[in-house]
């Protein structure tokens, strides 16, 4: 018995090993712990400290987390500053007109005084990372509640705030990791002054669109090129004209020198979210429950919008980012829930969990204190998913599509800003509401979005069991839901300005008049008491059980390497230049190249349209420095550990050179926030060869190509 233990030991083990090839979203604080021998086993001629100092300029300093949910880097002793188009894409449509289309044609400044102000866009670097668990977990203990628990985290973490030591100028944040587990301090500077610099037209930046999105092969050039200005000692500033050009501690050279299968590969980035340790029925239950009324809702969203879109060009420009915004989540849902199905991603973690029993039941300590875990997951995640279905439901109609709702919250806090704080804090919060107004009405269309709100209507009340559906959603027909909609103040600008003119007890008179008004107040009204009583407890239940459950695996599997769930801060990613095979008789090659683009070129298709000069430069095979074996490379492959957040990443080789910029996942491999499989999750690229050609060639842009140190055949420029 002992021996047959042993070896189904070994063979988990062997197992584990196989999957984390590719696999991980490593904090850079442990590389040289934990990861330098296997990324130099990979290829890699780098140290860890050339990674990750806080002694020196290293990569880290070129990587910053961009406007909050992106990533970028500094590519230039002078700040310049490479992303993706998709995530410089509000500030790309923020400056365009019918006038002047920069989204559709293009922008490149030729010199620093015609770059554009970014309002509200913001950079952070990082400045270092320190482990802070022992301080944020003193005094607190196994009996604890969820809430006491928190609190005295809380508590902790405002008396630490004080003693870790950082500059005036710096700002900290401290992180749960490990499900609760482990705790970190991220020392940071943020960057104010952010200034569009270069974006190729939406032809390029956009290629293939939704269409394309989360598909291979590729064909698009996702990248948009900004500055970081600083004041007058190098340090955050206000926008003002007299700032000077971010002088970086480190900037990442630029290699021509190409791609081949297995070269190595580090994506540097500011991952959103993962969920890779979750029990089988968690994943069931986002797959097979949650997944679907989410995507049945957008879905039909996206149809409304894309056919008025497609007939008018306002309405092209006034919905294109809320478009893709939409698009992106709900194609990634779609995939993520056919890649589980069709890897068997449920069966794996049952399997997994298998292990798990079998090896706890060989400890007499593991198994008092983990036996009853995975039967509580059972238990909590079925009792609360009628509950969580119908929250999911609510929050996309009501928060993140129909948009008549936004300005209705801001009427709902104007009330309460009112009953709370007098006159005073309706003054300042309608001054608020009013700054915000035309902004909003500038990108709103009231056809698309009543279709919207009475389509998405039918599809929840479809979707949902009726006694966890709100009375008057449950009661209203199309016919009631299209009067309701019409007789709000909040779908025409005028009509809302005109309420906010009046005395605030005439306006909150008029306010809680309105149709769409009392919907919402139902609507929040119904979460309050039924919804969110019931399924925060299960929720926190179900996080006390999770973190144990991460504290267990660690334990039970103490062969493997464990890496923190993605929470927005900063990790790396490692693996190879990489093909895969999705299917039975279908290898992907890992380069795309210009010939792809023309292959898929249809004139007038605003996904496939290309102009003039491009398609010239492409006659007359003009590709300078950066063609390859006759033709452009575009885009390529990588075997990288990505999720959210990672757009915009540097993709850098071995020596420490930028080869392209991150931007999306194969389809099939969208699964790995919760599966990853090192067979199919692969990440898609922009080749750095074809960022430089749009730059230099289409553009003409060479100010910028001048200030950018340029690798080639182990020759610098």
């Amino acid at each position: 018995m002992l021996r047959k233990s042993t070896t189904t030991l070994f063979i988990f083990f062997v197992f584990l090993s196989s999957l984390l090839a590719d696999e991980g979203l490593w904090l850079p604080i442990f590389l040289k712990q934990l990861n330098e021998k296997d990324m130099r086993n990979l290829g890699m001629k780098l140290k860890a400290e050339d990674i990750y100092s806080i002694n020196k300029g290293s990569l880290k300093d070129a990587v910053v987390l961009f406007g909050g949910g992106c990533t970028g880097e500094i590519v230039s002793s002078e700040g310049l500053l490479f992303t993706n188009h998709h995530c410089g894409y509000g500030q790309i449509q923020s400056h365009t007109t019918i006038e002047n289309n920069i989204l559709k044609n293009g922008f490149w400044a030729k010199s620093h005084s015609e770059e554009l102000k970014c309002s509200g866009l913001t950079v952070s670097f990082i400045s270092r990372i320190e482990d802070v668990s022992d301080l944020v977990l003193k005094g607190v203990i196994a009996t604890m509640n969820e809430v006491e628990r928190q609190t005295q985290i809380d508590k902790n973490i405002e008396s630490l705030k004080s003693t870790i030591k950082k500059e005036a100028y710096e700002d900290l944040s401290i992180k749960s990791f490990f499900a609760g587990n482990q705790y970190f301090a991220f020392i940071s500077i943020t960057y104010k002054d952010i200034r569009l610099v270069g974006s190729p037209p939406e032809s390029i930046g956009k290629f293939g669109s939704d269409t394309d999105n989360w598909e291979w092969p590729r064909h698009t050039g996702d990248f948009s090129v900004f500055r970081v200005y600083a004041g007058q000692d190098n340090l955050p500033a206000e926008y003002n004209e007299n700032n000077k050009p971010f002088i970086p501690k480190h900037f990442l050279p630029i290699s021509l020198n190409g791609i081949k299968e297995g070269d190595f590969t580090m994506v540097f980035g500011f991952p959103g979210r993962t969920d890779e340790y979750l029990p089988a029925v968690a994943v069931k239950q986002i797959t097979q429950s949650i997944n679907p009324i989410r995507i049945a809702m957008r879905d039909k969203a996206l149809k409304i919008m894309d056919a008025k879109m497609r007939i008018d060009p306002k309405i092209k420009i006034q919905y294109a980012s809320k478009y893709a915004g939409i698009a992106n989540s709900w194609k990634k849902w779609i995939g993520e829930s056919q890649g589980i199905e069709k890897k068997h991603g449920i069966d794996k973690k049952k399997k997994y969990e298998q292990e798990f029993t079998s090896r706890i039941k060989l400890n007499p300590d593991w198994q008092t204190s983990y036996s009853n875990i995975l039967p509580q997951f059972d238990i909590l995640y079925n009792e609360n998913e009628k509950y969580i279905v119908s929250k999911e439901g609510m929050a996309e109609m009501f928060s993140r599509i129909v948009e008549i709702f936004r300005p209705a919250s801001s009427a709902l806090q104007l009330i309460k800003a009112f009953e709370t704080k007098g006159q005073d804090g309706f003054d300042v919060t309608k001054a608020t509401i009013i700054k915000g107004i035309p902004g909003f009405y500038k990108n709103f269309n009231i056809d698309i979005d009543r279709e919207m709100f009475v389509e998405l209507m039918k599809i929840y009340k479809q979707k949902v069991n009726a006694d966890y559906i709100p009375g008057s959603v449950s009661k209203l027909n199309e016919k009631d839901a299209l009067e309701l909609y019409n007789n709000s103040v909040f779908n025409d600008e005028a009509k809302w300005r005109n309420i906010l003119q009046l005395p605030s007890t005439e306006a909150i008179m008029g306010i809680n008049n309105d149709p769409i008004i009392k919907l919402l107040k139902e609507a929040n009204d119904f979460n309050l008491a039924v919804l969110s009583p019931k399924s925060n407890d299960l929720q926190n239940q179900i996080t006390t059980l999770q973190r144990s459950y991460m504290k267990a695996q660690m334990e039970v599997f103490n062969e493997k390497k464990f890496y923190p769930d993605a929470n927005s801060t900063m990790r790396v990613s490692y693996g190879k230049v990489k093909s895969y095979s999705p299917k039975d008789g279908v290898t992907y090659n890992i380069q795309t190249t210009i010939d792809g683009v023309m292959e898929k070129y249809i004139a007038s298709d605003y996904e496939f349209d290309l102009d003039a000069h491009y398609r010239d430069l492409y006659n007359r095979k003009d590709y300078g420095r950066y063609g390859q074996k006759g033709t452009l490379p575009v885009c390529f492959l990588g075997a990288n550990h990505t999720t959210g957040g990672n757009s915009g990443s540097p993709v850098i080789d071995a020596n420490g050179n930028l080869i392209g910029l991150n931007f999306d996942r194969v389809w099939e491999g969208t699964m790995s926030d919760m599966n990853y499989d090192s067979e199919i999750c692969r990440n898609i690229i922009v080749d750095i060869r074809y960022v430089l050609w749009i730059i230099d060639k289409y553009a003409g842009a060479q100010n910028l190509i001048n200030e950018m140190t340029i690798v080639q055949k182990n020759k610098s420029k």
